[in-house]
């Protein structure tokens, strides 16, 4: 089978290539119903658990682990494998973040255009803290533009994005990403963000980036995955969380007991918006009209339904 000898050249690389007396034949033959286990592996599973497999059907096939040699090439391509995987991983999710950015930043360059010189000028304190009491329609992805960064959010995470001067390297930025605490900027100049996080977050699975030279780009993953924040950071101009629009498609992701829960929350979000009741006090009301029915000689004229 090809794949047996691709192993050894692999092999071959990882270290010097062995003798022909030290080491034994990877010259194995592999029947079809190995091949039948080891396609479906590779086409499902991925590498790692195919890789896996081959090292299994050499150990029973042949006398390859009867040589310390041997053994040690064997574990230096599983550990090479598993290192590229892991590699591959964290560049798909730096990816991602980074499309999400780009994004992201194109619409606030759109955004920026638009406004008339006048306009802006009326925006800024509003932007900068100064919301008269007032809460904020949620932007397009469910947060905020503010004067200096602007913020996302889905149930599960919330992304920052830090316009920066062109060509800014990464050793002139300073990130520092707590579990309640978030604190950006230039180094040497005031933070430009600085301060409590509306709630807490997982510091292991955030991460920062530079997004086409010009900003910079800040992933944060909710502790709690279930509900809304109103600001990104406490002391700041809130979003009505009412107004927020939840991308359905993403539902199917989640379990079955999660989806429930979040289909119940945004029932409820839009029976608050349109003065009816919540689910729950539908739920009470009805189990007070039951009561009621079952009890016709007691007097429920002041009893309140709510």
């Amino acid at each position: 089978m090809a794949v047996l000898s691709d192993l050894d050249d692999e092999m071959e690389q990882q270290h010097e290539k062995p003798s022909s007396s030290s080491s034994p034949s990877l010259s194995t033959s592999v029947d079809a119903a190995d091949e039948e286990v080891l396609y479906p592996i590779l086409a499902k599973k991925g590498p790692m658990a195919f890789l896996e497999t081959v090292v299994d059907v050499l150990r029973r096939r042949s006398d390859l682990f009867k040589d310390d040699s041997a053994v040690k090439k064997i574990m230096a391509v599983v550990s090479a494998a598993r290192e590229k995987e892991v590699v591959e991983e964290r560049l798909r999710k730096e990816g991602e973040a980074a499309r999400r950015a780009s994004s992201q930043t194109e619409s606030l360059k759109e955004k920026s255009l638009e406004l008339k010189p006048e306009e802006t000028s009326k925006k800024q304190p509003q932007e900068s803290g100064e919301t008269n009491g007032k809460i904020s329609k949620p932007n397009a992805g469910n947060g905020l533009d503010l004067e200096n960064h602007s913020w996302t959010q889905t149930l599960q995470e919330v992304t920052v994005i830090v316009p920066i001067p062109p060509g800014t390297k990464s050793r002139f930025i300073t990130c520092e990403i707590k579990k309640n605490y978030l604190k950006v900027g230039l180094k040497g100049q005031p933070p430009i963000i600085n301060g409590e996080l509306y709630q807490a977050v997982k510091p292991d699975d955030c991460f920062w980036s530079i997004e086409d030279e010009n900003s910079l780009s800040i992933l944060l993953t909710k502790q709690n995955q279930m509900e809304w924040w109103k600001s990104l950071v406490k002391g700041d101009p809130e979003i009505d969380t009412q107004k927020v629009e939840p991308e359905n498609s993403k539902l199917s992701d989640l379990d079955p007991e999660t989806r429930q829960t979040v289909e119940k929350m945004m029932f409820d979000q839009r029976q608050k918006s349109m003065g009816l009741p919540t689910s729950d006090e539908m739920q009470k009301q009805e189990i007070m009209k039951k009561f009621m029915a079952e009890h016709p000689e007691m007097d429920f004229s002041k009893a309140k339904m709510g």
